[in-house]
C-alpha cells in the first residue's frame, strides 16, 4: 500500500458520512467519523438498542500457505495453530523484548488460510513484523488493507438486524467465529467480533460493496432505531467494558502479563520447538506478575464530576504519586466519570481507601474498582 501525500486516506464510505453530517477527524492517516450528533446518543443507542460504525480504516493482512499456522505461531504470542477453521482468536505480536506492538484478531479461514486484524495506528508496523518473521515458513503474506471495507453493527438489536438481511446461521455463530455469507446481496465475511462490550457483528466486504450494505443495514434497523456512530462513542463503549486501547493501556513499554492480559500469552505451545518471538522476556514478566507485580491496571470510579485524562497521576492520601491514567472519560452508562489507570500493586485492591486523581493541581478522589465497568447480561 503507497503513502499518498494527499492523505488523510478516506473509506469507501467518506461521502456517506459527509451526507449524514459527520463531524470528521484524522485518525491514524484515516479521514473518519468521530461522531454524527450526539455522542451520548451513539453510545446509550448501542448499549440499548443498535449502532452502526465504519471501521475500514482497521488493517488486514493474509496469511496462506501449508506453513500458516506455523509462522503465526512464531511471529505471535498466541497458539494460532490451535483454533479451529471458523474461529478467531484475540492475541498480540510482541517485540524481541516482549513489549506489545499491537492487539489483533486472528481468523482462521480455512486450513492453510488466516486473517489477521490489526489497529489502523499498527497496520504497516504489523505487516512489516509478520513478513520478517514468516521468511523462514512456507507462507505468503499479503497486505489486504485495500481489499476490505470493514462495518460493524453492535448492540442487542444486532442479532434480529442482521438476520433480516442474510440467510446464514446467526444463532450457530459463536462469539469469536466468523463465517462467509450474503448478507443485503452482498459477500461478507460474517464476524461475531466487536469492540464494545455488546453483541455484536464485523461484516467483512469488498469496498464497492461498503455503501450498498450500508444503506441495506440503516434501513433494516431503522424500526429498532439503529444509528450511525462514530469513533467518540467506540471509545466511551471499550472503556466501559474495560478493553484496552493500543498507545493507551498498550504500548511497546507494557508486556501483556502487565496489563493483565497476560491469558494470550501461550507458552505450552510445540510448534517451532515452542520457540516465539519475546518468549524468555515474557517468562520472566509473567514470573514477576505472579510475585511481585510493580503495577496492576486497575477501574477507577470518580465521586465528584471531574474527568480524568490519560496522562494524569494517580496519588495516594498523601499527595505521593501512585500511578498514572490511560484513558478517561465521562460514562454515559454509570453516570459518572471513569478511568483505566496502571497503579502500584498495593492501592490495587478494589476498595482501596485515599486514591484520588490530579486533575489540574485538584486532588479528586476515586474509587477502585475491579475491570471492566460494564458487562452485559447474555
Amino acid at each position: 500500500m503507497s503513502s499518498l501525500p494527499d492523505s488523510p486516506r478516506r473509506t469507501a464510505l467518506d461521502a456517506t458520512h459527509r451526507a449524514l453530517g459527520a463531524t470528521m477527524t484524522d485518525f491514524a492517516g484515516w479521514d473518519m467519523p468521530l461522531r454524527y450528533g450526539s455522542e451520548r446518543e451513539e453510545h446509550v443507542a448501542v448499549r440499548t438498542r443498535a449502532g452502526l460504525f465504519d471501521l475500514s480504516h482497521m488493517g488486514e493482512i493474509t496469511l496462506t500457505g501449508p506453513q500458516a499456522a506455523e509462522a503465526l505461531d512464531f511471529a505471535l504470542v498466541g497458539n494460532l495453530s490451535s483454533v479451529a477453521v471458523g474461529r478467531a482468536r484475540y492475541t498480540m505480536i510482541c517485540d524481541a523484548d516482549g513489549g506489545i506492538l499491537d492487539d489483533l484478531i486472528v481468523y482462521r479461514l480455512a486450513d492453510q488460510t488466516y486473517l489477521v486484524v490489526a489497529n489502523a495506528s499498527n497496520a504497516q508496523t504489523v505487516l512489516d513484523a509478520l513478513t520478517e518473521r514468516a521468511a523462514g515458513f512456507d507462507t505468503a503474506v499479503r497486505d489486504d488493507r485495500d481489499n476490505y471495507a470493514l462495518l460493524a453493527v453492535q448492540g442487542p438489536e444486532s442479532s434480529g438486524i442482521l438476520k433480516s438481511l442474510t440467510d446464514a446461521d446467526l444463532d450457530g455463530l459463536k462469539y469469536y467465529a466468523g463465517l462467509p455469507g450474503t448478507v443485503a446481496g452482498v459477500q461478507a465475511l460474517i464476524a461475531r467480533t466487536g469492540y464494545t462490550g455488546e453483541d455484536g457483528f464485523e461484516l467483512f466486504v469488498a469496498p464497492g460493496d461498503a455503501e450498498t450494505l450500508w444503506q441495506a443495514l440503516t434501513e433494516a434497523g431503522a424500526p429498532v432505531g439503529l444509528i450511525p456512530c462514530g469513533l467518540s462513542c467506540r471509545d466511551t463503549l471499550r472503556l466501559e467494558a474495560g478493553m484496552p486501547l493500543y498507545g493507551n493501556e498498550l504500548t511497546t513499554a507494557t508486556t501483556p502479563f502487565d496489563a493483565g492480559l497476560g491469558r494470550v500469552v501461550k507458552f505450552e505451545k510445540t510448534t517451532n520447538g515452542g520457540r516465539f518471538v519475546g518468549r524468555e522476556p515474557l517468562e520472566g514478566a509473567a514470573k514477576r506478575a505472579a510475585e511481585a507485580p510493580p503495577r496492576k491496571l486497575v477501574g477507577l470510579v470518580a465521586t465528584g464530576r471531574r474527568v480524568p485524562r490519560a496522562g494524569f497521576s494517580v496519588v495516594a492520601a498523601d499527595g505521593a504519586v501512585i500511578g498514572e491514567v490511560t484513558s478517561g472519560a465521562p460514562s454515559p452508562t454509570l453516570g459518572a466519570p471513569i478511568a483505566m489507570a496502571y497503579v502500584d500493586a498495593e492501592h490495587a485492591a478494589p476498595g482501596t481507601e485515599g486514591v484520588a486523581v490530579d486533575i489540574r493541581g485538584t486532588h479528586e478522589p476515586y474509587e477502585v474498582v475491579a475491570l471492566p465497568f460494564y458487562k452485559r447480561e447474555r
